[in-house]
């Protein structure tokens, strides 16, 4: 199963791909792994656009089952929430274009399922990334470790029979 994951924000989006191998134990593939950038000195338009252009580039090269995002909770921070919902509108296109199903998982739902207990710290959550990848190093930037994680998350809640796309 190939899934990318997205670490939504339109400053920084994290995007991985894994590849999941076998039946027991959660082992996987590093397929791809990246962290988009723009600036907010940029319009609007072309911020959205890039992250559009790079993540249906990645959808195609890759053809995923299921592209993953990390649900986003803001309380207070409207203007935050609000430009993250262009990255992620953007990442809704792409996966419309490409035909790829959406999922989405909450940072508890990602913790609970890669370390088994929904409090675990994002270093403990990188590790675990690093070991089912089989990495040398934790994945950095910390948008790359959590797109991989969130990628990783509907791999073990597919494998469980849980996964509803949005």
């Amino acid at each position: 199963m190939v899934v990318a994951g997205i670490d939504p924000g339109i400053t920084h989006l994290g995007l991985g791909v894994v590849a999941v191998e076998g039946k027991g134990a959660l082992k996987a593939r590093l397929l791809h792994g990246e962290v988009v950038k723009t600036s907010p000195q940029e319009p609007a338009k072309e911020r959205v656009g890039r992250i559009h252009a790079q993540v249906l580039e990645v959808l195609h090269r890759f053809r995923p089952e299921a592209v993953a995002v990390e649900e986003q909770f803001f309380y207070r921070q409207n203007e935050l929430a609000y430009k993250v919902g262009w990255a992620l509108g953007a990442v809704l296109v792409a996966a419309f274009e490409a035909g790829v199903p959406v999922y989405a998982y909450g940072p508890m739902q990602v913790k609970q399922a890669l370390t088994g207990h929904g409090h675990a710290a994002k270093e403990e959550v990188a590790l675990m990334v690093r070991g089912i990848l089989g990495l040398k190093e934790a994945p950095r930037p910390s948008h790359l470790a959590d797109a991989l994680a969130i990628a990783l998350t509907h791999a073990f809640y597919a494998r469980m029979g849980t996964a509803k796309p949005l």
